[in-house]
């Protein structure tokens, strides 16, 4: 991971960035304990701001915290992850269809925008952030509906299994820059039918990644030392 110290304006935020990106690329397994002290060490810290980062990531929904074992790399569950992705995939469609006749020229542009930053990183949690600010920047017309809300959450919770799924498959996030385009050329057009396609498809794809990497474990091993570069 090439996240170093002065890319930050504070050690809080240099280590809540460089537990996220392990966490999302793999290198942090699921179930892995993050000890505070090993943490500040290795990214030459005080314990303090790792306390702060795991507290933030506790509320991201990346960290839990046992009450034996301190905090650990919440463990993502194959049933769960599809739940998550079966309801998407139900439910981002109707929004599709709403969203084609009402998106405006400043939201498509806003996530032409985001799309193209994506295309700058290679970076996979930052990347994977990218990719949910992109989705609910198309949303955002109906972000005051139940079913945007709802959709909003689901897409939050989705956002790490996003991390994953690009380590399984390394090529799923070239493929997601192509659909991504797709998406605002579709909306700009109002070609309703094959945004609803394009929808269940690319969140289809994501689906199978995720599933690949959690029934082969193997697929998401890294080094020893999951922070690769430390603080300079």
């Amino acid at each position: 991971m090439a996240t170093t110290a002065r890319q930050f304006a504070t050690a809080h935020e240099y280590v809540r960035e460089a537990v996220r990106a392990a966490i999302m690329d793999g290198s942090l397994p699921g179930g892995t304990r993050l000890l505070q002290s090993e943490i500040a060490n290795r990214l030459g810290v005080s314990t303090t701001p790792v306390r702060e980062a795991l507290r933030d990531l506790t509320s991201e929904g990346l960290v839990v915290m046992h009450p034996h074992h301190g905090a650990m790399v919440r463990a993502l569950d194959l049933a769960e992850v599809r739940e998550i992705y079966e309801l998407r995939i139900l439910l981002e469609p109707l929004l599709s269809r709403r969203l084609v006749q009402t998106l405006d020229a400043a939201v498509l542009d806003r996530a032409l925008d985001i799309q193209k930053r994506m295309l700058e990183t290679r970076e996979v949690a930052e990347w994977a952030q990218l990719n949910r600010d992109f989705h609910n920047a198309l949303a955002s017309p109906e972000d005051d509906s139940r079913l945007g809300s709802i959709l909003k959450g689901l897409r939050d919770a989705a956002t790490p299994i996003v991390g994953m799924s690009l380590v399984a498959q390394p090529g799923l996030m070239e493929q997601a820059d192509q659909e991504h385009r797709q998406f605002v050329e579709m909306f700009r057009a109002k070609d309703e039918e094959r945004v609803v396609d394009l929808t269940r498809q690319h969140l289809q794809n994501t689906l199978s990644a995720i599933e690949k990497a959690l029934e082969q474990p193997s697929a998401t091993e890294r080094t020893k030392d999951p922070f690769g570069n430390t603080a300079d």
